[in-house]
């Protein structure tokens, strides 16, 4: 009896057990990170066997070990709102000036709305005039991951959470100093979590 798992499923399950992104390993397969597109799922047991990654904890003020957030589509279409779930898992865009963060302009630190890691600070964010909220820095260079991104006929970098997989924005060239980066940001793939100074 034939085996209904593909190539592509079996190197994401020999990637999740041995504790690395199988994109990562091997690029020239996967072409770089693991992709996760709107077709993705999860072979049973994977969350399981998800990989540990190292990420900077805000609360914590220093790297911490924590495990890869892998879910099928029905679990995140349970546990995020249609919008988040357009953007965060099938790489959607928000309308500009549309997002709830793009104004703020309160004291803390912005999270991934999928799996609640730390990405930003307050202090980082600046008014681009783009409509979404931008970021000069992630809160670590390990808390966020990029990819290139050749949709739609343009050569953009894409910008993921590395804990969860989900879209976040993009990242342009074009920022103030003293990075020069704009990660620009969809307020719906965040959550804002107020703290004092």
């Amino acid at each position: 009896m034939r085996s209904t798992t593909t190539r592509r499923d079996f190197l994401r399950m020999m990637g999740a057990a041995a504790g690395f992104a199988a994109g990562a390993a091997l690029p020239g397969i996967l072409g770089g990170r693991l992709a996760v597109s709107d077709s993705f799922t999860v072979p049973a047991g994977a969350a399981e066997r998800s990989a540990s990654i190292r990420v900077y904890s805000a609360e914590k003020g220093s790297y911490v070990m924590t495990q890869a957030v892998v879910k099928t589509n029905e679990e995140w279409k349970k546990m995020l709102t249609p919008e988040q779930y357009y953007i965060l898992r099938e790489k959607g865009t928000e309308r500009a000036f549309s997002g709830k963060y793009d104004k703020n302009h309160e004291h803390g630190i912005y999270r991934c709305a999928g799996c609640g890691l730390d990405l930003y600070r307050s202090e980082d964010k600046f008014d681009s005039g783009t409509g979404w909220p931008s970021f000069t820095a992630p809160i670590a260079a390990e808390n966020v991951s990029t990819r290139p991104d050749n949709s739609f006929f343009s050569h953009r970098t894409e910008v993921l959470c590395p804990r969860c997989g989900g879209h976040l924005g993009h990242v342009f060239d074009d920022g103030p100093k003293p990075t020069g980066k704009r990660y620009c940001m969809n307020s719906a793939a965040l959550q804002f979590v107020a703290t004092t100074k």
